[in-house]
């Protein structure tokens, strides 16, 4: 696994592995608990340390199932970021709200909380004065977003007393917008991670230029896209698999090498440069 460090020292992985839908959707299926704990844990040992979650997800249920997996292992080895959801955004809502993440997943804590997407009607202010009393009392390590777009990112960095290490969104080949809106640049500007999920969804691995990039390299349809994600500045990205090959196959992506030529290849439906490579 390939890691971005952050502002403290600690290390994230490029690729994590995203969990909607595991075990439910928006309410608890049990169906399947076993063979999703194992899954999870198979992704841990590929090395897949960054398992992200959230309240949200089967109704809580899939923390319980990440809390299961991650049991397995050192606790410190596993980078578990969840959310909190925008209801539960008021000043007195959020503890009680990353309680019960915590119980859920077994855990004294959580490597990164979000804020899964912004209010309408609950003022940040209020939100971030409860996010950095849970990060005084060492219940939170780091603080995120999630479908932020650039003016409530702006406000959110000046509200957290400890630097916001990403905005989580929808960011892949097909998905631009967060491109377009500035937000990409503005992260690369301020040594903010884009973590960018569902980076494999839609039309993504049917892309002829994809295709036609993966054949010359040898590779999958899916390690292209996501090696595109993970080539620019300051992006890392969370696909979800519960199949060990497509698991195997995703850790693929680390080890491409594209050209400038390449990316813009790849580029090229959108009429123009929308990102900048690593150095």
């Amino acid at each position: 696994m390939k890691y971005v460090s952050l502002y403290n020292g600690d290390k994230i992985p490029l690729l994590g592995l995203g969990t909607w839908a595991v075990g439910g959707r928006f309410s608890p299926d049990r169906s399947g608990d076993d063979a999703f704990v194992a899954s999870i844990k198979t992704a841990i040992e590929l090395g897949y340390t960054h398992i992200d979650t959230a309240e949200m997800y089967a109704g809580g249920h899939t923390e319980q199932l990440v809390g299961r997996a991650v049991k397995g292992f050192k606790r410190e080895d596993v980078f578990v970021a969840t959310k909190v959801s925008a209801q539960n955004l008021g000043y007195g809502d959020v503890p009680r709200a990353l309680a019960g993440s915590l119980k859920r997943l077994d855990m004294d804590y959580v490597d990164l909380y979000l804020i899964h997407w912004p209010s309408k009607r609950i003022p940040l202010e209020e939100t971030f004065k409860a996010l950095n009393e849970l990060v005084d009392r060492g219940q939170v390590r780091h603080l995120g977003v999630s479908n932020f777009d650039l003016d409530e990112l702006q406000q959110a960095q000046a509200l957290s007393d400890t630097p916001i290490i990403t905005n989580q969104v929808p960011y892949s080949l097909s998905k631009r917008q967060y491109v377009k809106n500035g937000v990409l640049a503005y992260c690369q500007d301020n040594d903010i991670l884009l973590t960018a999920y569902t980076p494999l969804k839609g039309d993504v691995l049917k892309n002829p230029t994809v295709r036609q990039v993966a054949e010359q390299h040898g590779a999958a349809p899916a390690q292209v896209a996501l090696h595109w994600l993970i080539h620019q500045q300051n992006v890392i990205t969370i696909p979800k698999s519960t199949d060990e090959g497509h698991l195997r196959e995703n850790l693929g992506a680390l080890d491409l090498h594209f050209s400038q030529h390449e990316m813009e290849q790849l580029d090229a439906k959108s009429g123009g440069l929308l990102w900048r490579i690593l150095p």
